[in-house]
């Protein structure tokens, strides 16, 4: 049963490691010139320098749940909550913008000026609670790992042999 775990949970990484590269891929590859390329040994090859750093640091902390947490409190929150709010205040902060607007908001949360207050309070709220404070404990929870584990620990979480 632990090497169907453990399987498992590879496949499970290696379909997470290429959901959050992929897009990572294309544009180093654009960056530098070889996304239009037909040649896979090419853009292969050309992908080393993301895979090779990220790989390294995987077997440095194998500890998945903490450095995701971390990136989840201090990053997510920022490109998921925190710019696309500022980005709709500040899209809309001028009347002919507001004026020509596809859509309005709901008149229940009070049209334009309640819009912006719940995108002054999600914005507050996220950054508080979820960047300090989620942020805290996530880095708080890494730094524990990384002292009770240590870095290129060749059992993670594994019980001590007497």
């Amino acid at each position: 049963m632990h090497d169907l775990c453990c399987s498992t949970a590879t496949c499970v990484q290696f379909i997470t490691y290429g959901f959050a590269c992929t897009p990572l891929y294309f544009v180093w590859e654009k960056l530098i010139g070889v996304h239009e390329t037909g040649s896979v040994a090419l853009r292969a090859a050309a992908r080393l320098p993301i895979v090779v750093p990220i790989w390294f640091l995987a077997i440095i902390f194998p500890f998945f749940g903490p450095i995701n947490s971390t990136v989840g409190s201090l990053l997510v929150s920022f490109t998921v909550y925190i710019i696309p709010a500022l980005a709709h205040m500040a899209t809309f902060a001028p009347p002919a913008a507001r004026e020509n607007a596809v859509e309005r908001p709901p008149h229940g949360i009070g049209g334009w000026a309640g819009m912006y207050a719940a995108n002054c309070f999600v914005v507050a709220w996220v950054l508080v609670v979820g960047f300090g404070f989620g942020g805290w404990a996530s880095t708080v929870n890494f730094v524990r790992q990384v002292d009770t584990f240590g870095l290129f620990t060749r059992c993670y979480q594994c019980p001590p042999k007497h």
